[in-house]
């Protein structure tokens, strides 16, 4: 009996921002918007599959059923403190050589004005620098950042398509 590979095929990013008097419902909220919530989500780390295409989200999505389990890469945030910013981001980091995996970094907490997405972007170049010697063929980022009212989940995201 063979071995069943999970190695992701494509890739789309998303973000969304929820804000309720709950936390779980800020959190579903904010999955909403992404257009992330129909799915079983099941966190993993920071690898590019090699060869992994990058797709827009509505195709992505297109190929993904309610109640399916999906891995992805998220950051999220969720806050009461109104008035603060807060902020989550998803960046990548993708090689010349397309037989090489990439990088994906999350990144989140409270906003104090830097650029939040070029920091994350920087990161997933520096772990493939680092891996590698080489300079990244491209870079990209997700980024939200929201106003805390009443209760605020800010989320990013990697999605992956088996």
């Amino acid at each position: 009996m063979g071995c069943v590979q999970l190695i992701p095929r494509k890739v789309f990013f998303t973000s969304g921002v929820g804000k309720h008097d709950d936390a779980l419902v800020s959190f579903e909220l904010a999955l909403r918007d992404a257009g992330i919530e129909k799915f079983n989500l099941v966190p993993v780390s920071s690898i590019l599959p090699p060869g992994c295409k990058v797709v827009d989200s509505e195709e992505g999505l297109k190929e993904l059923m309610p109640g399916q389990i999906v891995f992805c890469v998220m950051a999220k945030i969720t806050s009461g403190e109104e008035g603060r910013k807060i902020f989550a981001s998803i960046g990548a980091a993708f090689p010349n050589d397309e037989s090489c995996h990439g990088y994906v970094t999350e990144y989140y907490g409270y906003w104090n004005g830097e650029d939040i997405g070029k920091y994350a972007e920087d990161m997933a170049a520096y772990m493939l620098k680092t891996a590698f010697g080489r300079e990244p063929a491209k870079t990209l980022n997700v980024t939200t950042i929201t106003e805390v009212k009443k209760i605020t989940t800010a989320v990013a995201a990697a999605v992956f398509i088996i």
